[in-house]
């Protein structure tokens, strides 16, 4: 993994919307449930959780709606109005968090999950790299996750 420079800068596609983040990541996970296959287009949808107020971005500009995961929990949703960018989640069961979606970032050169969720709606082709926390589902806490990010970038 290439070092984490900070202050991190990213934005969306269309270069409306910009942020910065002051903050190192407190993990870098992929997450394999329907509704992040859908919402990336992909395989998966990265998420990168950091401190809420190391996060300065003008959100009151952000378009904004509200979903239920597969989890089961509320997830407020930021994209730009103008290309849709999905640029960040806000889970409402912490927060003091915010998911920003690190493919966003100026910088993904870095980039390198440390966990796979919702292992059981992957994508049969997907095998999860060698040392990484893998869940089936939903995990009860991130512990383990921010552990293995600590454990990479120290």
């Amino acid at each position: 993994m290439n070092r984490i420079a900070l202050p991190m800068t990213g934005g969306c596609q269309c270069k409306r919307h910009r942020y910065t983040i002051s903050a190192l990541p407190l993990t870098l996970y992929a997450c394999h449930c329907t509704d992040c296959q859908t919402q990336s287009t992909s395989a998966f949808g990265m998420s990168m959780p950091v401190p809420r107020d190391a996060v300065s971005c003008d959100f009151d500009k952000l378009g904004t709606w509200e979903k239920t995961a597969a989890s089961g929990r509320t997830v407020k949703a930021r994209h730009c109005t103008v290309c849709g960018t999905r640029l960040f989640h806000e889970p409402s069961r912490n927060p003091r968090i915010i998911n920003v979606k690190p493919g966003t970032l100026d910088d993904t050169s870095w980039l390198q999950p440390v966990g796979h969720l919702w292992l059981g709606s992957a994508q049969d082709w997907f095998v999860p790299p060698e040392n990484t926390v893998c869940y089936n589902g939903q995990p009860e806490a991130f512990d383990d996750l921010f552990k293995r990010f600590e454990s990479i970038i120290a």
